[in-house]
């Protein structure tokens, strides 16, 4: 297949071109910034509305990744609105620039987070599930509306909710690591709040998994089949490097360090299940985080 993905560089979308390159699919990547591009690029500006569109009518599917990262810096309101608008307008540009093509792509993956369904407890979450409140949660939502166009159209339309990335080499995980391997790791608040995750192996397959699998449109959770506490991430790292984890950090602290940020990402419970990938025999290399993480850190910390 021609596949156009944008993100290319970010966490996901670094470990997801060089896998479909391998499998023998050519990979396009929808570049920001003049000096990245190579021979398979196109460049477009979402927010100033230019892109090339005459090289994407020979794409077959749209992997979209683009997004302000939401893991650096506080929430303050200029941050909020380049998370709002890099994903939002962004979605909204590219779909209506896919939908006015003479030949539109056969599918498009859109990102979404489970971030979605909001603060939940140990409710059980599926794709049904209503989505829930807060900033990210909005976020989400508006997220997703941007890819409407497309819905009814010859272009299959899924919106991967992806789960926390466990990766060595971006988000949460690597942020954890340097505390942990100091031995001054421990639970957030109570430790009791639910964190649905995925290993950077299989979000990269699970997406890959979308574009085969064409029963797959609407909503599709991309998180590990076992969501976990907070407590038990801390512990199954703290056993990955075995040092121990014995200093929390209470809710009043990561709230005082971290701001509306810490609240939602680090204290916020969400028990999400990826009910559509198992009901289409997605095989999960690393079901267990104990799994993902021992083998992430046997890779790096020989």
């Amino acid at each position: 297949m021609n596949i156009l993905v944008s993100g290319s560089h970010g966490l996901i979308g670094s470990s997801l071109i060089p896998y479909l390159r391998n499998l023998g699919h050519n990979v396009v990547r929808l570049q920001r910034e003049k000096g990245l591009e190579d021979q398979s690029s196109i460049l477009w500006d979402p927010i100033g509305k230019t892109i090339d569109k005459e090289p994407l009518n020979d794409i077959d599917a749209v992997i979209h990744l683009a997004g302000e990262n939401v893991g650096s810096g506080k929430w303050n309101s200029s941050k909020r609105a380049a998370i709002r608008e890099s994903r939002i307008e962004g979605t909204q540009f590219l779909c209506q620039t896919v939908a006015s093509l003479a030949s539109p792509p056969q599918t498009f993956i859109s990102a979404s987070a489970v971030g979605y369904y909001g603060n939940r407890g140990d409710t059980l979450l599926r794709e049904n599930s209503l989505p829930g409140d807060g900033f990210l949660s909005g976020v989400c939502q508006d997220w997703e509306a941007a890819s409407n166009i497309l819905k009814g159209s010859s272009t299959r339309l899924v919106n991967a909710r992806i789960g926390v990335v466990m990766s060595l080499d971006g988000g949460a995980l690597q942020k954890m690591v340097t505390p942990f391997k100091l031995g001054i790791g421990g639970r957030l608040g109570s430790g009791t709040q639910y964190i649905s995750w995925i290993s950077i192996d299989d979000v990269v397959q699970a997406l890959f998994h979308l574009l085969v699998h064409t029963e797959l449109e609407g909503a599709v959770n991309l998180v590990a089949p076992n969501s976990i506490t907070n407590l038990e991430l801390t512990k199954a790292l703290g056993a990955a490097l075995n040092r121990p984890t014995v200093i929390p950090m209470p809710e009043v602290a990561v709230r005082g360090i971290f701001g509306q940020m810490g609240e939602e990402l680090l204290l916020f419970s969400t028990r999400v299940e990826p009910k559509k990938l198992s009901d289409t025999g997605f095989n999960f290399q690393h079901p267990s985080i104990e799994d993902a993480l021992a083998s992430l850190v046997s890779e790096r910390y020989p």
